[in-house]
């Protein structure tokens, strides 16, 4: 059982000396490899393993083709003003094979599970010569998946898998007692600026984690389009999330007139401290009047907009 360390009890400067020598005491003389999302956790990971190894971890960026308008560019940017080269790696086209004709959530999730570890990462750690990967797993994400609610990307161990033996390295994870707020807490005193450490989570499946059914590049491109409006409209709630959902199913609308069978974008916004429970922010109807006129707006075919009122539980923060 992992011993949870609250955002309450930790104690930064301890916790960076304690895992500083732990990531130095495994890697020994050799390199690390670690992958950069940009988000909270990937963003925390990176500056730690840096601060343990320097040079020695070589930090890439997966453009998987899933991700936000704008973020390999942004992410690689931003990290090289924080003094850390980047890599940015195209798998545009291995994650959208892997993908292709799959609709259930468990199943996608492990092809982007294995498509990572086993097909990309066992490349570039091949090819880099690293037995180590770093990697931002949180105590939440094993919660959920040894629970059974979902599969989250980044557990193995705790599932019996052996990474060395499955993919040929061995993964570290630095950041495996802490929930969301505490890593939050982490990455500020790692020096990360406001804009990454107050970042509103995003899964590691990224954008099919949001598109219900098949994955798709056009499909990507409708909720990355939606995803766009929602993140502008809501960022100055301070809601922990929110995000957009495309949906499988087309739905009754009409133009001009005319039926018109189009696209459906579900809305979600939450609140919560570290993602464990969850209840739906109450946005005044106005917020939500323009979240749907922007949406139908900006992104082709879409026709209807709606909003969940679900709490977690039942609901869970993403929707597959």
């Amino acid at each position: 059982m992992i011993e949870e360390i609250t955002a309450q009890a930790l104690d930064t400067e301890k916790f960076i000396r304690d895992r500083v020598t732990e990531i130095t005491d495994a890697v020994g003389d050799g390199i690390a490899i670690n992958a950069l999302s940009g988000g909270v956790d990937s963003s925390t990971v990176t500056m730690l393993g840096h601060r343990a190894l320097g040079s020695r971890l070589r930090t890439v960026f997966i453009e998987n083709g899933l991700m936000r308008e704008g973020e390999p560019e942004g992410v690689v940017a931003l990290f090289r003003q924080l003094g850390i080269a980047v890599e940015a790696v195209d798998a545009r086209a291995e994650f959208f094979a892997a993908l292709r004709g799959i609709a259930d959530p468990e199943e996608k999730r492990e092809a982007i599970t294995q498509t990572f570890y086993r097909k990309v990462f066992g490349r570039l750690v091949k090819e880099s010569g690293a037995r180590f990967l770093l990697q931002g797993t949180i105590l939440t994400d094993v919660d959920e998946t040894v629970a059974g609610i979902k599969r989250q990307h980044n557990v193995f161990e705790q599932l019996g898998i052996d990474p060395q033996e499955a993919f040929g390295y061995h993964i570290l994870e630095p950041l495996i007692q802490l929930r969301k707020d505490g890593v939050r807490k982490l990455g500020k005193a790692l020096g990360l600026p406001a804009e990454v450490f107050d970042r509103i989570p995003f899964p590691g499946p990224a954008l099919s984690a949001r598109v219900i059914g098949a994955v798709t590049p056009e499909r990507i491109e409708t909720v990355r389009k939606a995803t766009a409006v929602v993140e502008r409209l809501l960022k100055s709630t301070g809601a922990f999330q929110f995000m957009a959902i495309l949906h499988e199913d087309r739905v009754t609308g009409m133009r001009d007139g005319k039926r018109d069978f189009g696209q459906q974008i579900e809305v979600r916004c939450w609140e919560s401290v570290d993602a464990r429970v969850a209840t739906p922010t109450r946005l005044p109807f106005t917020v939500l009047e323009q979240l749907a006129q922007e949406i139908i707006r900006d992104v082709s075919g879409v026709v209807s907009v709606t909003y969940n009122i679900a709490p977690k539980p039942p609901s869970t923060m993403e929707a597959v």
